[in-house]
Protein backbone atom coordinates (compact mmCIF):
# COMPACT_ATOMS: atom_id res chain seq x y z
CA UNK A 1 0.00 0.00 0.00
CA UNK A 2 2.90 2.37 0.73
CA UNK A 3 3.95 2.08 -2.90
CA UNK A 4 0.64 3.68 -3.90
CA UNK A 5 1.42 6.89 -1.99
CA UNK A 6 4.89 7.09 -3.53
CA UNK A 7 3.53 6.55 -7.03
CA UNK A 8 0.74 9.07 -6.53
CA UNK A 9 3.21 11.65 -5.22
CA UNK A 10 5.43 11.24 -8.29
CA UNK A 11 2.42 11.51 -10.57
CA UNK A 12 1.29 14.70 -8.78
CA UNK A 13 4.72 16.36 -8.94
CA UNK A 14 4.95 15.65 -12.66
CA UNK A 15 1.54 17.23 -13.26
CA UNK A 16 2.38 20.22 -11.05
CA UNK A 17 5.60 20.86 -12.95
CA UNK A 18 3.70 21.54 -16.19
CA UNK A 19 0.87 23.56 -14.60
CA UNK A 20 1.17 27.03 -16.15
CA UNK A 21 -1.86 28.93 -14.80
CA UNK A 22 -3.94 29.44 -11.67
CA UNK A 23 -6.76 27.52 -13.34
CA UNK A 24 -4.47 24.49 -13.86
CA UNK A 25 -3.36 24.61 -10.24
CA UNK A 26 -6.97 24.71 -9.06
CA UNK A 27 -7.82 21.67 -11.22
CA UNK A 28 -4.94 19.77 -9.63
CA UNK A 29 -6.17 20.69 -6.17
CA UNK A 30 -9.63 19.33 -6.94
CA UNK A 31 -8.20 16.20 -8.62
CA UNK A 32 -6.01 15.27 -5.66
CA UNK A 33 -7.53 16.89 -2.56
CA UNK A 34 -11.17 17.31 -3.53
CA UNK A 35 -14.03 15.26 -2.11
CA UNK A 36 -13.55 12.67 -4.84
CA UNK A 37 -9.82 13.33 -5.28
CA UNK A 38 -7.07 10.75 -5.65
CA UNK A 39 -5.55 11.35 -2.20
CA UNK A 40 -8.97 11.25 -0.62
CA UNK A 41 -9.63 7.98 -2.44
CA UNK A 42 -6.64 6.32 -0.73
CA UNK A 43 -8.35 6.77 2.62
CA UNK A 44 -11.30 4.73 1.41
CA UNK A 45 -9.03 1.77 0.74
CA UNK A 46 -8.10 1.48 4.43
CA UNK A 47 -11.28 -0.37 5.36
CA UNK A 48 -9.82 -3.76 4.37
CA UNK A 49 -6.55 -3.28 6.29
CA UNK A 50 -5.62 -4.57 9.72
CA UNK A 51 -5.46 -2.06 12.61
CA UNK A 52 -1.67 -1.92 12.45
CA UNK A 53 -1.66 -1.48 8.67
CA UNK A 54 -4.32 1.24 8.96
CA UNK A 55 -2.11 3.17 11.36
CA UNK A 56 0.95 3.01 9.13
CA UNK A 57 -0.88 3.62 5.87
CA UNK A 58 -3.01 6.43 7.34
CA UNK A 59 0.17 8.21 8.44
CA UNK A 60 1.60 7.93 4.92
CA UNK A 61 -1.62 9.27 3.35
CA UNK A 62 -1.71 12.24 5.75
CA UNK A 63 1.91 13.03 4.93
CA UNK A 64 1.09 12.90 1.24
CA UNK A 65 -1.92 15.15 1.74
CA UNK A 66 0.22 17.74 3.53
CA UNK A 67 2.95 17.60 0.87
CA UNK A 68 0.41 18.04 -1.95
CA UNK A 69 -1.26 20.98 -0.17
CA UNK A 70 2.06 22.73 0.54
CA UNK A 71 3.27 22.19 -3.02
CA UNK A 72 0.05 23.62 -4.46
CA UNK A 73 0.30 26.70 -2.24
CA UNK A 74 3.93 27.31 -3.19
CA UNK A 75 3.13 26.91 -6.88
CA UNK A 76 0.20 29.32 -6.59
CA UNK A 77 2.41 31.98 -4.96
CA UNK A 78 5.01 31.49 -7.67
CA UNK A 79 2.33 31.82 -10.36
CA UNK A 80 0.94 35.03 -8.82
CA UNK A 81 4.42 36.55 -8.75
CA UNK A 82 4.93 35.66 -12.42
CA UNK A 83 1.58 37.17 -13.40
CA UNK A 84 2.44 40.40 -11.58
CA UNK A 85 5.82 40.53 -13.29
CA UNK A 86 4.20 39.97 -16.69
CA UNK A 87 1.76 42.79 -16.00
CA UNK A 88 4.61 45.10 -15.02
CA UNK A 89 6.60 44.21 -18.11
CA UNK A 90 3.59 44.76 -20.37
CA UNK A 91 3.03 48.31 -19.09
CA UNK A 92 4.04 51.07 -21.52
CA UNK A 93 7.18 53.04 -20.70
CA UNK A 94 6.50 56.20 -18.72
CA UNK A 95 8.91 59.10 -18.50
CA UNK A 96 8.58 60.43 -14.96
CA UNK A 97 10.70 63.46 -15.86
CA UNK A 98 8.25 64.63 -18.52
CA UNK A 99 6.33 67.82 -17.57
CA UNK A 100 2.74 67.34 -16.47
CA UNK A 101 -0.02 68.13 -18.92
CA UNK A 102 -2.04 70.49 -16.75
CA UNK A 103 -4.69 70.84 -19.42
CA UNK A 104 -5.96 67.36 -18.52
CA UNK A 105 -7.59 68.45 -15.27
CA UNK A 106 -8.50 71.28 -12.96
CA UNK A 107 -8.71 71.87 -9.26
CA UNK A 108 -11.87 70.85 -7.46
CA UNK A 109 -14.13 73.85 -6.70
CA UNK A 110 -13.89 73.15 -2.96
CA UNK A 111 -10.09 73.24 -3.24
CA UNK A 112 -10.30 76.60 -5.02
CA UNK A 113 -12.60 78.06 -2.37
CA UNK A 114 -10.48 76.69 0.47
CA UNK A 115 -7.29 78.17 -0.94
CA UNK A 116 -8.99 81.51 -1.50
CA UNK A 117 -10.30 81.58 2.08
CA UNK A 118 -6.89 80.63 3.44
CA UNK A 119 -5.29 83.51 1.53
CA UNK A 120 -7.90 85.95 2.83
CA UNK A 121 -7.58 84.88 6.47
CA UNK A 122 -3.77 84.80 6.32
CA UNK A 123 -3.90 88.42 5.14
CA UNK A 124 -5.86 89.18 8.34
CA UNK A 125 -3.24 87.53 10.55
CA UNK A 126 -4.68 84.02 10.93
CA UNK A 127 -2.48 80.92 10.85
CA UNK A 128 -3.61 77.85 8.86
CA UNK A 129 -3.61 74.57 10.78
CA UNK A 130 -4.22 70.97 9.71
CA UNK A 131 -5.86 68.23 11.78
CA UNK A 132 -6.66 64.53 11.60
CA UNK A 133 -9.92 63.20 10.18
CA UNK A 134 -9.95 60.42 12.80
CA UNK A 135 -10.28 61.85 16.32
CA UNK A 136 -11.14 60.81 19.86
CA UNK A 137 -14.49 61.25 21.56
CA UNK A 138 -12.86 63.81 23.86
CA UNK A 139 -11.67 65.96 20.95
CA UNK A 140 -14.95 65.87 19.02
CA UNK A 141 -17.37 66.15 21.93
CA UNK A 142 -16.19 66.25 25.55
CA UNK A 143 -13.68 69.09 25.12
CA UNK A 144 -16.45 71.06 23.37
CA UNK A 145 -18.81 71.00 26.34
CA UNK A 146 -20.70 67.91 25.08
CA UNK A 147 -20.26 65.24 27.78
CA UNK A 148 -21.13 61.58 27.27
CA UNK A 149 -24.88 60.86 27.05
CA UNK A 150 -25.69 64.58 26.61
CA UNK A 151 -28.77 65.17 24.39
CA UNK A 152 -26.73 67.54 22.20
CA UNK A 153 -25.01 64.49 20.71
CA UNK A 154 -28.27 63.68 18.95
CA UNK A 155 -27.58 66.66 16.67
CA UNK A 156 -24.89 64.62 14.88
CA UNK A 157 -25.18 60.99 13.81
CA UNK A 158 -21.58 59.82 13.99
CA UNK A 159 -19.41 57.16 12.34
CA UNK A 160 -17.66 55.34 15.19
CA UNK A 161 -14.69 53.01 14.70
CA UNK A 162 -14.11 49.71 16.49
CA UNK A 163 -11.27 51.22 18.57
CA UNK A 164 -13.59 53.86 20.07
CA UNK A 165 -12.38 56.69 17.84
CA UNK A 166 -14.60 58.33 15.25
CA UNK A 167 -14.61 60.22 11.96
CA UNK A 168 -14.82 63.85 12.99
CA UNK A 169 -18.27 65.37 12.57
CA UNK A 170 -17.01 68.94 12.71
CA UNK A 171 -13.75 70.84 12.38
CA UNK A 172 -14.41 72.08 15.93
CA UNK A 173 -12.71 68.84 17.00
CA UNK A 174 -9.38 70.65 16.58
CA UNK A 175 -10.25 73.54 18.92
CA UNK A 176 -8.87 72.02 22.10
CA UNK A 177 -5.52 71.20 20.47
CA UNK A 178 -5.25 74.72 18.99
CA UNK A 179 -5.88 76.40 22.35
CA UNK A 180 -3.27 74.25 24.05
CA UNK A 181 -0.78 74.88 21.25
CA UNK A 182 -0.98 78.69 21.43
CA UNK A 183 -2.10 79.41 25.01
CA UNK A 184 1.43 80.16 26.30
CA UNK A 185 1.97 82.81 23.63
CA UNK A 186 -1.42 84.29 24.50
CA UNK A 187 -0.91 84.32 28.27
CA UNK A 188 2.78 85.21 28.52
CA UNK A 189 3.35 87.28 25.37
CA UNK A 190 -0.09 88.75 24.75
CA UNK A 191 -0.27 87.27 21.22
CA UNK A 192 -3.92 86.64 20.24
CA UNK A 193 -4.90 83.16 19.10
CA UNK A 194 -6.01 83.55 15.48
CA UNK A 195 -6.24 80.30 13.54
CA UNK A 196 -8.27 78.56 10.86
CA UNK A 197 -8.27 74.81 10.31
CA UNK A 198 -10.03 73.47 7.20
CA UNK A 199 -10.88 69.80 6.86
CA UNK A 200 -13.25 67.06 5.76
CA UNK A 201 -16.11 66.05 8.06
CA UNK A 202 -18.46 63.06 8.13
CA UNK A 203 -22.03 62.54 9.33
CA UNK A 204 -24.39 59.64 8.84
CA UNK A 205 -27.37 61.49 7.46
CA UNK A 206 -29.77 61.45 4.54
CA UNK A 207 -28.56 63.34 1.49
CA UNK A 208 -30.46 65.93 -0.51
CA UNK A 209 -29.68 69.02 -2.57
CA UNK A 210 -28.10 70.79 0.42
CA UNK A 211 -26.94 67.90 2.66
CA UNK A 212 -24.14 65.34 2.22
CA UNK A 213 -22.62 62.67 4.48
CA UNK A 214 -19.12 63.90 3.57
CA UNK A 215 -18.44 67.63 3.42
CA UNK A 216 -15.76 70.25 4.02
CA UNK A 217 -15.65 72.93 6.70
CA UNK A 218 -13.21 75.59 7.80
CA UNK A 219 -13.10 76.23 11.52
CA UNK A 220 -11.86 79.60 12.70
CA UNK A 221 -11.14 80.90 16.20
CA UNK A 222 -9.86 84.11 17.72
CA UNK A 223 -9.10 84.46 21.44
CA UNK A 224 -7.85 87.58 23.19
CA UNK A 225 -8.97 90.13 25.75
CA UNK A 226 -12.23 92.00 24.99
CA UNK A 227 -13.23 90.00 21.88
CA UNK A 228 -16.91 90.53 21.02
CA UNK A 229 -19.55 89.51 18.48
CA UNK A 230 -18.69 92.65 16.50
CA UNK A 231 -15.25 91.16 15.79
CA UNK A 232 -16.89 87.97 14.54
CA UNK A 233 -19.24 89.81 12.17
CA UNK A 234 -16.38 91.97 10.82
CA UNK A 235 -14.15 89.05 9.93
CA UNK A 236 -16.96 87.02 8.37
CA UNK A 237 -18.28 89.88 6.23
CA UNK A 238 -14.74 90.78 5.14
CA UNK A 239 -14.09 87.18 4.08
CA UNK A 240 -17.39 86.78 2.19
CA UNK A 241 -16.99 90.10 0.39
CA UNK A 242 -13.54 88.99 -0.82
CA UNK A 243 -14.80 85.59 -1.97
CA UNK A 244 -17.81 86.93 -3.88
CA UNK A 245 -16.12 90.18 -4.97
CA UNK A 246 -19.13 92.16 -3.79
CA UNK A 247 -20.95 93.12 -0.63
CA UNK A 248 -22.81 90.03 0.61
CA UNK A 249 -26.17 90.05 2.33
CA UNK A 250 -26.02 88.05 5.56
CA UNK A 251 -28.15 87.58 8.62
CA UNK A 252 -27.54 86.34 12.15
CA UNK A 253 -30.16 84.32 13.95
CA UNK A 254 -29.99 82.54 17.31
CA UNK A 255 -28.69 78.98 17.18
CA UNK A 256 -27.75 76.39 19.80
CA UNK A 257 -24.26 74.92 19.75
CA UNK A 258 -22.89 73.60 23.07
CA UNK A 259 -19.40 75.04 22.50
CA UNK A 260 -20.51 78.67 22.01
CA UNK A 261 -22.61 81.03 24.14
CA UNK A 262 -24.34 82.93 22.68
CA UNK A 263 -24.58 80.95 19.48
CA UNK A 264 -25.73 82.03 16.05
CA UNK A 265 -26.45 80.77 12.56
CA UNK A 266 -24.92 83.02 9.93
CA UNK A 267 -26.99 82.72 6.76
CA UNK A 268 -26.18 84.04 3.31
CA UNK A 269 -28.72 85.13 0.73
CA UNK A 270 -28.96 82.21 -1.71
CA UNK A 271 -26.85 82.94 -4.78
CA UNK A 272 -28.53 80.14 -6.75
CA UNK A 273 -31.99 81.72 -6.79
CA UNK A 274 -31.14 85.29 -5.73
CA UNK A 275 -33.18 84.89 -2.57
CA UNK A 276 -36.35 83.81 -4.37
CA UNK A 277 -36.31 80.23 -3.00
CA UNK A 278 -35.09 76.95 -4.52
CA UNK A 279 -34.23 73.36 -3.46
CA UNK A 280 -30.68 74.42 -2.56
CA UNK A 281 -31.97 76.80 0.13
CA UNK A 282 -35.07 74.75 0.97
CA UNK A 283 -37.14 77.46 -0.71
CA UNK A 284 -36.33 79.94 2.06
CA UNK A 285 -34.09 82.30 0.10
CA UNK A 286 -31.33 81.81 2.69
CA UNK A 287 -28.61 79.19 3.01
CA UNK A 288 -27.11 78.26 6.37
CA UNK A 289 -23.41 78.86 5.89
CA UNK A 290 -21.66 79.38 9.17
CA UNK A 291 -22.63 78.29 12.70
CA UNK A 292 -20.75 80.64 15.01
CA UNK A 293 -20.71 82.40 18.36
CA UNK A 294 -18.67 83.34 21.39
CA UNK A 295 -16.57 80.47 22.71
CA UNK A 296 -18.15 78.84 25.75
CA UNK A 297 -16.20 79.39 29.02
CA UNK A 298 -16.02 75.61 29.60
CA UNK A 299 -14.35 75.14 26.22
CA UNK A 300 -11.73 77.77 27.03
CA UNK A 301 -11.12 76.11 30.41
CA UNK A 302 -10.59 72.73 28.72
CA UNK A 303 -7.94 74.39 26.55
CA UNK A 304 -6.13 75.85 29.57
CA UNK A 305 -7.39 79.44 29.08
CA UNK A 306 -9.00 81.51 31.85
CA UNK A 307 -12.48 82.63 30.61
CA UNK A 308 -12.52 85.38 33.26
CA UNK A 309 -9.62 87.07 31.49
CA UNK A 310 -10.04 86.05 27.86
CA UNK A 311 -12.93 85.77 25.41
CA UNK A 312 -13.12 84.62 21.84
CA UNK A 313 -15.27 83.71 18.90
CA UNK A 314 -15.46 80.56 16.80
CA UNK A 315 -17.08 79.77 13.48
CA UNK A 316 -17.50 76.70 11.31
CA UNK A 317 -17.61 77.90 7.73
CA UNK A 318 -19.17 75.42 5.31
CA UNK A 319 -16.66 75.29 2.45
CA UNK A 320 -18.87 72.92 0.45
CA UNK A 321 -21.85 75.27 0.62
CA UNK A 322 -19.63 78.27 -0.03
CA UNK A 323 -18.40 76.57 -3.22
CA UNK A 324 -22.03 75.98 -4.22
CA UNK A 325 -22.84 79.67 -3.82
CA UNK A 326 -19.69 80.92 -5.54
CA UNK A 327 -19.93 78.64 -8.58
CA UNK A 328 -23.71 78.23 -8.80
CA UNK A 329 -23.78 74.50 -8.09
CA UNK A 330 -27.42 73.68 -7.43
CA UNK A 331 -26.98 70.24 -5.86
CA UNK A 332 -24.34 69.56 -3.18
CA UNK A 333 -24.13 65.92 -4.27
CA UNK A 334 -22.56 66.95 -7.58
CA UNK A 335 -19.39 68.00 -5.74
CA UNK A 336 -18.69 64.44 -4.51
CA UNK A 337 -20.00 62.69 -7.61
CA UNK A 338 -16.69 62.50 -9.48
CA UNK A 339 -18.59 63.58 -12.59
CA UNK A 340 -16.13 65.05 -15.10
CA UNK A 341 -19.01 66.86 -16.79
CA UNK A 342 -19.60 68.80 -13.56
CA UNK A 343 -16.03 69.27 -12.37
CA UNK A 344 -14.23 69.99 -15.67
CA UNK A 345 -15.83 73.43 -15.91
CA UNK A 346 -13.74 74.74 -13.01
CA UNK A 347 -10.24 76.11 -13.46
CA UNK A 348 -7.79 77.75 -11.13
CA UNK A 349 -8.00 81.50 -11.41
CA UNK A 350 -4.77 82.05 -9.52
Amino acid sequence: MAEKTVALKEEFLAALAVADSMEAIEKLRVSYLGKNGLVTGLMKEMKDLSPEEKKTFGQKVNELKTEVSDALSAKAEEMKALEIQKEIESMPEFDVSAPANLARGSYHPITLVQRECETIFKSMGFTVEDYSEVVTDYECFESLNIPKHHPARDMQDTYYLENGQLLKTQTSAAQNAIYKKYKDALIHDGVPIKAIFPGRCFRNEATDACHENTFFQMEGVMVDKDISISNLIFFMKSMLSEVFKRDVKVRLRPGFFPFVEPGFELDISCAICGGEGCPSCKHSGWLELCPCGMIHPEVLKAGGIDPEEYTGFAFGLGLTRLAMMKYGVGDIRDLNSGSLKVLSQFTDDE
